[in-house]
């Protein structure tokens, strides 16, 4: 079974994330973020990942360590999941419009984190949260499970691109972690990611 189950705890945060690739979608999110909540359930369900995240930190603050390290533990334990990535499709994309927005994402799940991150919100904080912490979450996410993400965006209703960009990456990364037919190979011709 491709899953992963990591713990972090820092002096500001502390953030369980469990995770199974080969799941149907099933979601149970608590972070204390409502917004955030229902991001992480949106990419979770249309990943058809299975995911769990409980997190709580120093909200009194604000939202940004309890994003940011949401990130980081969920980048890990992809990463655990992925393993030596054998047999995955490794590369994927996937477009998602909503409404008057759309989002779309490119994977590669080869062992390189890097992030691409193309649009402009309006400023505005969407559920409590910054947009531009969005960005800083994909980056935490992508650096620590060693993903590069081409991410880009576009519309006018901030909760709609950043939900599309939500849905897009679960998709996304659905089809890239995908098991090839056939194939026991890691997909890289280096041999190893």
């Amino acid at each position: 079974m491709r899953r992963s189950e990591v713990s972090r705890e820092t002096n500001e945060t502390s953030v369980r994330v469990a995770l199974e690739l080969d799941g149907t979608g099933t979601t149970a999110i608590s972070t204390g973020i409502a917004f955030f909540d229902h991001m992480l359930d949106a990419f979770g369900r249309h990943g058809r990942l299975d995911l769990a995240v409980e997190a709580e930190g120093d909200l009194e603050v604000d939202c940004h360590h309890l994003v940011e390290d949401t990130g980081i533990v969920m980048g890990m334990a992809l990463k655990d999941a992925i393993g030596t990535g054998k047999g995955i499709c490794r590369f994927a994309d996937a477009a998602v419009p909503m409404d008057e927005s759309i989002a779309r994402v490119a994977l590669d799940c080869g062992g390189r984190g890097y992030l691409v991150f193309r649009g402009e919100f309006s400023g505005y904080p969407v559920g409590g949260i910054p947009p531009d912490l969005f960005e800083h979450f994909f980056y935490s996410l992508c650096i620590n499970a060693g993903m590069t993400a081409n991410i880009s965006f576009g519309g006018r209703n901030d909760h709609h691109m950043i939900e599309a960009v939500f849905k897009a990456f679960g998709i996304a990364l659905r089809h890239a972690v995908a098991q090839e037919t056939g194939s026991d190979e890691i997909p890289s011709t280096k041999g190893v990611f």
